[in-house]
């Protein structure tokens, strides 16, 4: 066991020795390798809040440097990666892409030149830097001073998009004090479902491989020119059964032999740490998937991950001894107060200044009106104003071009799923009635998606609704005590509500999907009394449900939806839909959620998470209340199941 001098410093008293590595080498030479990691950054270069126009000391490439120089200067020997979703993820983002359209080609990507005044080493791409189209995409990456990896994404002639990997050639200082020359091998993975995700900009151009086949294709190449072997995997962790094409294979990407360290991402989670704790393959405290270190630095820049490597000399080669690994954060909650623990790096706020303003004006641009106001505080409750409104915009948007096609005479529905509510503290939406902005509209619908309608029958939306409704935990009709109502598991975004419908949930029933869209419970129902015009749903009707791209191609693993019901793909966004859906005086009903629970038999109680300010307003909704145990920066409201 080896404590480094790092350790000592930071009140560390012990180093992990990882299981299936190497044993400790006699009287080898010894050098210790810091890997650095940022992952999901998502645009936000500063520590700016473009919707709330504000300051956010949570978020930002900014206060990350801070972090970066205290982890370079803490060790000799130190390297920087980046793990993708870079380029897409705020309104400087939606801004540079589609309002300037990337300016100039000589002008450099300004989250890119950020990353080049750190010095970063290597980085590998995520699925959402795909998602402005490979134009946008080939232009910010021309800029980099630093090589971008990937060796899974390919273009249609099967060769690669990117080199797969790459070859670091660094000298490095062993513990006395000797220059070595050391060879660091970076390969990098995406989620094989870009070419779903973004089939409006990359059919015929791009596809994306198996990352398990693309490993074991690169990394034994990788691993005969190099003496460390680092993997990017923009992929998070899936300890069920890997299926063919899995998008969180960061676990078993570990089995494969050769790779000394994984840095990863796109789960927007950390790691080590209790969201994975008790699963196989899987030491969250210690920080190995299958006994190889392994660091997840959250989303946002809200953490830094670090994974130090001592390596012993063996022969010709460096194997690894000891390891260490931590996600440091920027920010700790106290007492529902954020606590910095990392200051912004003024040099930012310059380097991207002109890019800046220009998005916070662009984002200020009025665009309309809002008949009532809005907000997403009590989604959970069964009042989703925000879904109302998106769901009557996609109809709007959509209905004259399905009247213009063969499915003119098919019903229409619309799927929304609700963003912002409760990401972080300050996640929801909440708009007055008046005067709207484009920053407004950003903050209704965050992700850049174009709308797709889909083809569905009767007996797939009940499957549809199945799989949305696994966001919840079933309720034990017999315990009296308050029950969580969600799966913190489960993505929210994935809680699709179908406008046109009218349908109960019912809670007592446990989940029928599990999170990777397969059946888990055959017998179980949560969807009842499914009605459409007021009769009960024929399961051979069909339907055309107008909804995004991302679900129409396979997003969130929903039966029946992987790119092959398509009957429309519209050229706008949805949000561009709402954005024209609000500046022609469009007006909704902020009640018209379709979904109810069913009542489970007594009166039993759940409860559920929602703004700080969401309590003092609880009383606007029946029965709704508010009650203790709240998660730090959050209020707790409950309500009863009848």
């Amino acid at each position: 066991m080896t404590i480094t001098r790092r350790d000592l410093l930071a009140g560390a008293t012990t180093a992990v020795v990882g299981a299936g590595l190497c044993a400790p080498a006699r009287a080898a030479t010894r050098l210790r390798l810091r890997l650095i990691e940022t992952s999901d950054l998502h645009m936000f270069v500063l520590d700016w809040d473009y919707y709330h126009e504000r300051p956010d000391p949570t978020v930002g490439l900014n206060r990350l440097a801070t972090l970066i120089a205290d982890a370079r200067n803490e060790a000799p020997n130190a390297l920087l990666f980046d793990n993708g979703d870079l380029i897409q993820g705020n309104p400087l983002g939606d801004y540079l892409a589609h309002a300037a359209r990337g300016a100039q080609s000589d002008v450099s990507h300004p989250m890119i030149r950020a990353m080049n005044s750190l010095r970063y080493d290597a980085a590998t791409l995520g699925n959402h830097e795909f998602n402005f189209g490979l134009d946008f995409l080939d232009r910010a990456l021309t800029g980099a001073a630093f090589p971008f990896v990937n060796a899974n994404v390919e273009r249609a002639d099967a060769s690669s998009y990117l080199p797969p990997f790459c070859v670091l050639e660094r000298q490095a200082l062993d513990e006395d004090g000797v220059l070595h020359d050391l060879r660091i091998g970076v390969i990098g993975f995406a989620p094989p479902q870009i070419a779903m995700w973004d089939r409006s900009h990359l059919a015929g151009k791009i596809g994306c491989a198996d990352i398990l086949a693309a490993a074991r294709r690169h990394v034994p190449i990788l691993r005969g020119r190099c003496d460390v072997l680092v993997a990017l995997s923009h992929s998070g962790i899936n300890t069920n059964p890997a299926d063919d094409r899995e998008e969180n294979a960061s676990l078993q990407l570990a089995a494969v032999p050769g790779i000394d360290a994984i840095l990863m991402g796109h789960a927007h989670r950390v790691f080590p740490g209790p969201d994975y704790a008790g699963r196989s393959g899987v030491d969250a405290a210690r920080g190995t998937l299958n006994g190889v270190p392994a660091v997840m630095p959250g989303f946002w820049g809200s953490h830094l991950g670090v994974v130090d490597l001592t390596l012993a000399r063996d022969g010709d080669a460096w194997k690894v001894d000891d390891f260490h690994v931590e996600a440091r954060p920027i920010y700790r909650r106290e007492a529902g107060r954020v606590v910095s623990l990392a200051d912004a790096d003024p040099r930012f706020a310059e380097l991207i200044a002109s890019e800046h303003a220009a998005a916070k004006a662009w984002v200020d641009e009025p665009i309309g009106t809002l008949p009532a106001p809005i907000h997403s505080f009590f989604v959970w409750a069964g009042y989703d104003p925000v879904g109302a409104l998106v769901n009557a915009a996609q109809l709007d948007y959509a209905r004259p071009l399905i009247a213009a096609t063969s499915y003119a005479g098919l019903p229409l529905l619309s799927a929304a799923a609700p963003f912002r509510v409760g990401y972080t503290p300050d996640a929801f939406v909440d708009l007055a009635a008046g005067p709207i902005a484009l920053r407004d509209i950003a903050d209704i619908y965050p992700y850049p998606n174009t709308l797709v309608a889909v083809r569905v029958t009767g007996a797939g939306l009940r499957e549809w609704l199945e799989c949305a409704a696994r966001v919840f935990n079933r309720i034990d009709p017999n315990d009296a005590a308050p029950q969580e109502l969600l799966d913190r598991r489960a993505a929210t975004y994935n809680f699709d509500a179908i406008a046109g419908l009218d349908y109960q949930i019912d809670l007592s029933q446990p989940a029928r999907y599990d999170g990777s869209g397969k059946i888990a419970n055959p017998n179980a129902r949560r969807i009842v009394d499914l009605r459409f015009a007021g009769e009960a749903i024929d399961p051979a009707q069909e339907f055309i449900v107008v909804t995004n791209n991302y679900r129409a191609d396979g997003g969130g693993k929903f039966p029946g939806l992987d790119g092959g019901a398509t009957v429309l793909r519209a050229p706008d966004m949805n949000r561009d839909a709402i954005q024209r859906f609000v500046s022609m005086g469009r007006s909704f009903d902020p009640q018209n959620t379709p979904w109810r629970f069913a009542p489970v038999g007594g009166r039993v109680t759940v409860a559920f998470d929602s703004a700080v300010k969401a309590a003092a307003r609880a009383g606007e909704e029946p029965d709704l209340r508010a009650i203790a145990g709240a998660a730090p920066g959050y209020a707790r409201l409950a309500f009863d199941l009848k």
